[in-house]
């Protein structure tokens, strides 16, 4: 057996009693009394103890600032991107409004039948009442309707209308007392891929929502429900939904770049791929439109046919692409420039076309290889203007100038 000194003993009895003691007060059996300090803290943990555990949670982040407006409006907290954003919108979002439509149908006792028609965007450009807005939006209405951001809706009269651009002017009569706000045109010539954008529209009758993206693409040539093209249109991939036809497109100064116009969605919604009408396109027809109700076009009065294989390879063609003018307007204008019409005709189809004639290649200094490039070129060219075109006859080219009628009066 071993034993032990008197010393050795009393020390493991009061080692003992310590570890006995502690465990005591680890347990909650024995309470030391605290300082007033250290009383006041243990009363402050208890106190986050039973609060909300996600505030607790709270103490443990970064200091947060409940971002506000100031009385100034001032942003406050909001990073440079979010204080553009807030700034556009609060600035224009009341110059952006609803169109909706009435259009008429014939009920079984062959009556006409007011019904619902489309809804759409337009943008106030003008403090008289005038609104910019996409053709398709206003199609075949029977009364069209604006709906102020204060929730006034007036009847609208139709201005004209350019459906090659798929774009309307709209006029209504502000209320007395009411100073209407108007969103700014902007330039679309010097867009570059890759810079924000922002739409503000009325998506599925959500009025005046705000989305952000880029411009993902320039000069897109897209075909309309029309079949016709509209050339250089702005690939955005800010979200474009039903509803925001015809609403603006803004850069981050909140200036008007473009006027939105259709998306490629193969479900309907989405997916990021709009497309949105260049501003210095609406800039052009939108006097034509205020003065004229339309845009006046000129046009060589001729009939051409666009050169296709078949074509080419049965008449011989010295040329495989351009246009083939098959009639001309007797005492037209083409006609006193000297271009020929053909002289043999042949059926194609349900159509016939005459053999013979000069093949336009260029007109006004660019090159023509399909009907939509003539279009293109004569875009901007108004009726009894002179334009350079260049042909090929028996396989010379000529040059002459011929000067244009009204593509609408032109009769082929």
């Amino acid at each position: 057996m071993k034993l032990y000194s008197r010393g050795q003993v009393i020390f493991f009895s009061l080692l003992s009693v310590l570890i006995v003691v502690m465990f005591a007060v680890g347990i909650g059996f024995l309470r030391i009394p605290l300082k007033n300090g250290d009383a006041a803290a243990q009363a402050e943990s208890v106190k986050l103890a039973e609060a909300d555990p996600l505030e607790a949670l709270q103490l443990r982040q970064s200091p947060y600032t409940n971002p506000l407006l100031t009385k100034t409006a001032e942003l406050v907290t909001y990073t440079e991107d979010e204080r553009e954003n807030i700034s556009v919108y609060e600035q224009l979002n009341e110059a952006v409004v609803n169109v909706t439509t009435e259009t008429v149908a014939i009920n079984w006792f062959l009556e006409p039948v007011p019904q619902e028609g489309g809804s759409g965007s337009g943008s106030i450009f003008d403090t008289r009442g005038y609104v910019l807005t996409n053709n398709h939006v206003i199609e075949n209405a029977y009364k069209v309707f604006v709906n102020l951001a204060d929730g006034t809706q007036l009847e609208g009269s139709l201005v004209g209308t350019d459906p090659e651009n798929d774009l309307a002017v709209l006029k209504f009569d502000p209320p007395r007392g009411t100073e209407l706000k108007t969103v700014p045109f902007g330039d679309s010539g010097n867009l570059k891929v890759g810079q924000k954008v922002m739409a503000i529209g009325n998506p599925f009758a959500l009025e005046r929502t705000l989305t952000v993206g880029i411009v993902s693409g320039l000069g897109r040539p897209i075909q309309t429900s029309r079949q016709n093209i509209i050339r250089d249109m702005i690939q955005t991939d800010a979200s474009i939904n039903p509803g925001n036809s015809g609403g603006p497109l803004l850069d981050s100064q909140g200036r008007m770049i473009g006027i939105n116009t259709m998306i490629y969605s193969p479900s309907g919604g989405s997916v990021g791929i709009g497309f949105a009408v260049p501003v210095n396109t609406a800039k052009r027809v939108v006097a034509e439109l205020i003065a004229y109700g339309k845009v006046r076009r000129g046009w060589i009065d001729a009939s051409v046919v666009q050169l296709f294989p078949a074509l080419v390879s049965y008449a011989k063609l010295p040329v495989s692409s351009g246009l083939l003018v098959s009639r001309t307007k007797r005492n037209g204008f083409a006609e006193q420039a000297g271009i020929r019409q053909g002289s043999e005709p042949v059926r194609y189809g349900s159509s016939v076309i005459y053999l013979g004639g000069d093949i336009i290649t260029s007109a006004d200094g660019m090159k023509i290889e399909t009907l939509a490039d003539l279009y293109s070129a004569l875009e901007d060219n108004k009726p009894g203007e002179r334009v350079a075109v260049e042909l090929i006859r028996g396989g010379r080219t000529i040059k002459l100038d011929v000067i244009l009628a009204d593509r609408e009066e032109s009769g082929l």
